[in-house]
């Protein structure tokens, strides 16, 4: 390894083989190894000089990881963690062993399916038709057009789609609910009302999806749904399994 330090993609068990049609960060993408300590190994390569969140190496980190979990458990480092040395990580692996045994194995089969709710982008009519505050801002505007009138109207109607699509999300979310292991809730994204991981059993993943889709589509004159998954499990571990300097 060089002074840029060694990029850390994730933690496995010590035998896990490393997918070999998978490289690693930077141009060109670096080669993947693990470093063994004990029972559990850290998935790494030669960190590239000056990492920075390029779509490719997000890319590449992220469908290492998804190569990593089709073969069992992985402990998923967030894009950009570098450590220092080969020691550090060793030193790290061997004081939280067991720890990290743990978390795999309440990994093992599962996914992690992230579920977001933002309002529909075609609801427009469906607004008008069935709330009267909204149309009475809009016969207002038609009967006495103003700028004043014009914000009082796309206020609302900002404010109620935004309403609509968070009750409806949150109606999705508690359907979805017995599917899952554990439910994640993620941080605030524009424009999102409701942003969930759930863990689920990797061989429920499809029909996650689908009846995901299906409730969608139930309420579809309120909320558009986005289901991204299968994925890394990132919400449902730890805040910080290895330390190290995060880049990008």
């Amino acid at each position: 390894m060089t002074d840029d330090g060694i990029y850390v993609y994730g933690i496995v068990r010590t035998d896990r083989p490393l997918p070999s049609h998978v490289g690693g960060v930077g141009d060109p993408p670096g080669v993947v190894e693990k470093i063994v300590e004990g029972r559990v190994a850290a998935v790494v390569s030669q960190a590239p000089p000056q990492l920075r969140a390029r779509r490719r190496d997000l890319l590449a980190h992220q469908e290492l990881l998804l190569a990593l979990s089709e073969g069992g458990p992985v402990l998923p480092m967030r894009f950009g963690m570098v450590a220092p040395d080969e020691t550090v990580i060793r030193r790290q692996l061997a004081d939280a062993e067991e720890r990290h045994l743990a978390a795999l194995e309440s990994l093992a089969g599962r996914v992690e399916i992230n579920v977001k709710a933002m309002p529909a982008n075609d609801s427009l009519a469906a607004l008008v038709k069935g709330d009267a505050t909204i149309r009475g801002l809009r016969e207002e505007v038609r009967r006495r057009p103003s700028y004043e009138a014009n914000m009082r109207l796309g206020e609302a109607v900002a404010t109620t789609l935004s309403r609509r699509a968070a009750e409806a999300g949150q109606e999705i979310v508690r359907e979805l609910k017995p599917w899952a292991h554990a439910v994640c809730p993620g941080p605030e994204v524009s424009g999102c009302q409701v942003n969930v991981s759930f863990l689920v059993d990797r061989s429920d993943s499809a029909e996650f999806a689908a009846e995901a889709e299906r409730l969608a589509q139930d309420r579809r004159e309120r909320v558009e749904l986005r289901v991204a998954g299968p994925l890394p499990c990132y919400s449902f571990l730890e805040p910080q399994v290895l330390a190290g300097r995060a880049g990008g």
